[in-house]
């Protein structure tokens, strides 16, 4: 079965975007940028909400054909425009680029999604993680921690009275000071070494 794998960068103090939504204080360079496309390239679909759908169709499908652009950059503009999308919205009446509008979560369509054929789903957005978390569907956490403290913006875990155990599957350090922290649910994991057992 595909899991859903929730890809966000974050400051130290666990924000998304600072106070006026502000991400330049991302710092995507050429190694870090060829890991997101080595991750994103076998990748099923890519889940957003309607913000950050049209933040992304507003540069991405053309992105390649800019005098500056640099390989990554150009090399993630045919991932982008080539991948399946899933954008989640009540609002948004046509999208294009292999994209399909789906109104709200429902649990058992995402249980169905899941079931496909096909790679992983990765998700993106703070508003729809914590709508995917609230339905317990998020089976992977890949969160990429920049060094820099914000003091105040978008968090990227909502407040919540549900307590998850995680169990850590790798850490990655770039060059340029970011860290990977990847996660996946220790229940997952759990399951996992009880079947392996029982195949022994």
């Amino acid at each position: 079965m595909r899991k859903i794998i929730l890809m966000m960068s974050v400051s130290l103090d666990g924000y998304i975007e600072g106070p006026n939504r502000e991400i330049d204080w991302h710092m995507v360079d050429d190694e870090l940028h060829t890991h997101f496309n080595e991750q994103l390239a076998t990748m099923g679909a890519f889940l957003n909400g309607r913000v950050t759908y049209e933040l992304m169709a507003d540069f991405w499908p053309t992105a390649d054909r800019e005098k500056d652009s640099t390989g990554p950059v150009a090399d993630f503009a045919a991932i982008w425009r080539n991948m399946p999308k899933i954008v989640f919205s009540r609002t948004l009446q046509h999208a294009r680029w292999h994209t399909t509008i789906v109104r709200d979560v429902v649990v058992e369509d995402i249980r169905a999604l899941k079931a496909q054929d096909g790679g992983d789903l990765a998700l993106g957005g703070a508003e729809l993680a914590a709508e995917f978390l609230r339905h317990d569907l998020v089976d992977e956490y890949r969160i990429y921690v920049h060094p820099v403290v914000l003091g105040r913006g978008k968090p990227l875990f909502a407040e919540s009275d549900s307590r998850r155990k995680l169990r850590l599957l790798e850490n990655r350090t770039f060059g340029n000071g970011v860290v990977l922290l990847r996660y996946e649910r220790a229940e997952t994991a759990e399951t996992a070494e009880a079947t392996d057992s029982a195949d022994a």
